[in-house]
């Protein structure tokens, strides 16, 4: 069933067209993600679908009764109810029908107050109706779906009664999602979900999402996500929005291929028009050529004419160097404890060695340190103890994902070349350009400018550096899928060293070396890409049950055979403790009796004439016959405890 047909949808701002005729559809079940450059219309569609804009024309065609989900990359959950309450909302029908079981049972638990036998099985046959449909809705589930959902967008550690309007911005953000999925709507329909997620929380929205029962369709920048997630791309671009089937990476492979094909047919029709139209300049005028000439002129007036295939969209181009290498050992941290005040310490206790050309990438659940870690790498936090070395020759360039480092009272122009005011203004513009600051834009003013446009005015800075440790938090937040790709290229080919600390999967697995794992108990490396990361972990969680299942076998299987299994391995045990006394029992026997007849010889001994006239003599034999009394005493009171055992 098609639960969603936008049919020639166009929508302009003034006098500049968004969307022009966009054809999609969606059908029950599919994922399908939308995607393009910042700017090209994708959010703009989906308020368009969600009902949050109008439209100029087209048709927007859905189910009667359609539940349509809409959940924008902004919104956070405003609310003065408990986290809980808010919850709760989104099953309010289900707890009023709750009630009114409620109130039936009440009802038939007193069967002499109803008038007659015919008002009883009335009410009995409008309480089994009313729970059939309370169980299809979930009313004996609903609560541990909240907790579920709660628990998988880390909330489980939360007092549920915290009011949200406490929380954080990102944690208002998390919470609008999780209500959303809770409600459960026919159409889901998502902008950046996957922001303020850490990985963690991405794999269990991924997994939520692939058994999603409704349809979904998706805007995101998260590659990793998609490709995991989705069926079908919709590319939006130059105001038209292109189908293709398949996954992110399938949509990449299908447009490459498009392209060559189109660029092919349409070389090939220009080859042929630029024939046709010279044969026809050559021969309309002869008589033996003429009808020829005219058959050719009419075949050029049918021939339906192909545009050139658009090529791809200007994308960022630039490249990281360095202005010298550093040593092999680039950097070495001992026992690092970083605190903000008098706070209690971010991270703490923490050791790492960094080599020359390593791509080291920081993970572990947000708030755990990860950012802090980098700051006092970059020299911007002051640690509380332990200390952070750097090796020879080792310069650093600092990536805040805040973008802290940029003057928003200045023009883009100015924040780079008042970096590097020997620089020539053109070749400043030169690279600002390859930075897609070209014209007009580089007088734009720095707080003007938006998320995807900060963050490549930072890259250009920090180009410019040319420093050999290069330290990113998050880089690739704010930009578009293209834009990724190109800095994901420049950095492969980076000649220094690299720590970075990202949630994007698909950069973690195509950039990483190593993976450095961050938790409350401090670091643990993994030699290997994000992809090793998660078999290594996997590894562990699979030895961990392994274990757990071996102690709940053993502990079922003596539930399951009872008294008498207990009983008899008690009784087994019993018999091979006696069997264990008795052999020590007898074993300290065999030590009396030894240490018996020792003493008796050196008593002998001691009643000699010639040793009872040495004195040194006779007092070394009597400290050890009294060494052998304090023994043999010992002995003796463990063989009568043996003895009470036995007994």
């Amino acid at each position: 069933m098609i639960v969603l047909q936008c049919v020639d949808i166009t929508k302009s701002f003034g006098a500049e067209t968004i969307l022009d005729r966009v054809k999609l559809e969606i059908k029950s079940n599919e994922r399908v993600a939308l995607v393009g450059r910042n700017g090209a219309g994708k959010s703009t569609l989906l308020k368009v679908i969600a009902g949050e804009l109008s439209y100029d024309s087209g048709d927007i065609i859905t189910p009667k009764g359609l539940h349509l989900g809409y959940l924008d990359q902004h919104s956070g959950l405003q609310s003065e109810r408990s986290i809980w309450d808010e919850m709760l909302t989104v099953f309010e029908d289900v707890r009023d029908m709750e009630k009114k079981l409620r109130h039936l049972e009440e009802q038939m638990s007193h069967p002499d107050k109803m008038k007659d036998q015919a008002s009883y099985e009335t009410v009995l046959k409008e309480y089994d109706t009313l729970q059939h449909t309370f169980r299809e809705k979930g009313g004996y589930q609903y609560e541990a779906e909240i907790r579920s959902v709660l628990s998988g967008l880390k909330f489980s550690h939360f007092d549920y009664d915290t009011p949200i309007s406490v929380l954080s911005g990102g944690q208002k953000t998390r919470l609008a999602l999780g209500k959303m999925l809770l409600s459960q709507p026919d159409l889901l329909v998502l902008d950046e979900p996957t922001n303020h997620l850490d990985i963690e929380t991405l794999g269990w929205l991924e997994n939520y999402l692939i058994n999603y029962k409704g349809a979904i369709l998706i805007v995101s920048h998260d590659r990793y996500f998609l490709d995991n997630i989705v069926s079908k791309v919709y590319e939006v671009a130059r105001t038209k929005a292109t189908l293709f089937h398949g996954n992110y990476s399938d949509y990449l492979h299908e447009k490459s291929l498009r392209y060559e094909q189109n660029l092919k047919a349409y070389e090939k029709q220009q080859k042929e028009i630029a024939e046709l139209e010279d044969f026809i300049q050559r021969n309309i005028v002869r008589a033996s050529t003429s009808k020829q000439a005219q058959s050719r002129r009419k075949k050029l007036e049918k021939m339906q004419i192909m545009d050139k295939p658009m090529g791809l969209e200007k994308s960022a181009k630039f490249s990281f160097d360095i202005d010298r290498q550093s040593g092999n050992d680039v950097l070495n941290i001992s026992d690092l404890t970083v605190r903000y005040g008098e706070a209690r310490p971010v991270v703490h206790h923490l050791d790492l060695q960094v080599k020359k050309q390593e791509s080291i990438a920081l993970i572990g659940p947000n708030g755990v340190g990860k950012s802090t870690l980098l700051k006092a790498i970059a020299g911007q936090l002051t640690p509380a103890h332990g200390t952070i070395q750097l090796g020879s020759k080792v310069t650093i360039g600092y990536y805040d994902q805040e973008q802290a480092d940029l003057h928003s009272n200045k023009d883009v122009l100015h924040e780079l070349w008042d970096e590097y005011p020997l620089t020539l203004e053109k070749d400043i513009r030169t690279i600002l350009g390859n930075f897609l600051f070209s014209g007009e834009d580089v007088l734009k003013q720095v707080s003007e400018l938006s998320g995807g446009e900060k963050a490549r005015l930072a890259l250009a800075k920090l180009m410019m550096q040319k420093a050999n440790l290069l330290i990113f938090d998050e880089p690739t937040n704010h930009l578009d899928l293209d834009s990724k790709e190109v800095l994901e290229s420049a950095l492969l080919d980076y000649p220094g060293t690299l720590i970075f600390v990202s949630h994007d999967r698909y950069f973690l697995n195509r950039m990483a070396t190593k993976i450095v794992e961050l938790t409350d108990e401090g670091l643990t490396e993994y030699l290997g890409d994000y992809d090793y990361y998660l078999r290594k972990k996997d590894e562990e969680r699979q030895r961990e049950e392994l274990r757990k299942q071996e102690r709940s076998s053993h502990s079922s299987d003596t539930e399951v055979e009872g008294n008498d299994k207990r009983n008899y391995e008690r009784e087994k045990e019993a018999k091979r403790e006696a069997r264990k006394r008795q052999r020590e029992i007898e074993a300290t026997e065999l030590e009396i009796e030894k240490l018996e007849k020792e003493m008796e010889a050196l008593e002998e001994e001691l009643l000699a004439p010639q040793v009872y006239e040495d004195y040194e003599q006779a007092a070394d034999l009597q400290n050890k016959i009294d060494h052998i009394q304090r023994t043999l005493e010992t002995k003796m009171e463990h063989w009568e405890n043996l003895q009470l055992e036995e007994a």
